[in-house]
């Protein structure tokens, strides 16, 4: 997974999201760079990863986001056993 992260065009994604500022000028990355699907796809992780921080079972997150068990266990995976990627930012949008 490290070379993924370690390219020409991930370094340039990074700092493309570093270097937004607001919620417009990511909105409007994010509707340059990706397909809506991607965007939703993403936007579904995300409930489901904070679905899971509050201890939601399975079944009521599928219910709640329209998930897949598949994709609801990738994310589990993820934030119990990853980068800690989600737990971080789950946090500072709490704030």
């Amino acid at each position: 997974m490290a070379d993924i992260l370690n390219n020409e065009g991930t370094s340039l994604l990074i700092k493309a999201l570093l270097s937004l500022k607001t919620e417009e000028e990511c909105r409007a990355f994010l509707e340059d760079a990706l397909t809506t699907k991607e965007i939703l796809d993403l936007g579904q992780r995300m409930v489901v990863a904070k679905l899971l921080s509050e201890q939601t079972v399975y079944n009521k997150i599928a219910e709640e986001t329209g998930a897949s068990t598949a994709t609801i266990s990738r994310v589990n995976r993820s934030y119990l056993y990853g980068k800690g990627g989600y737990q971080t930012v789950l946090e500072r949008i709490k704030k």
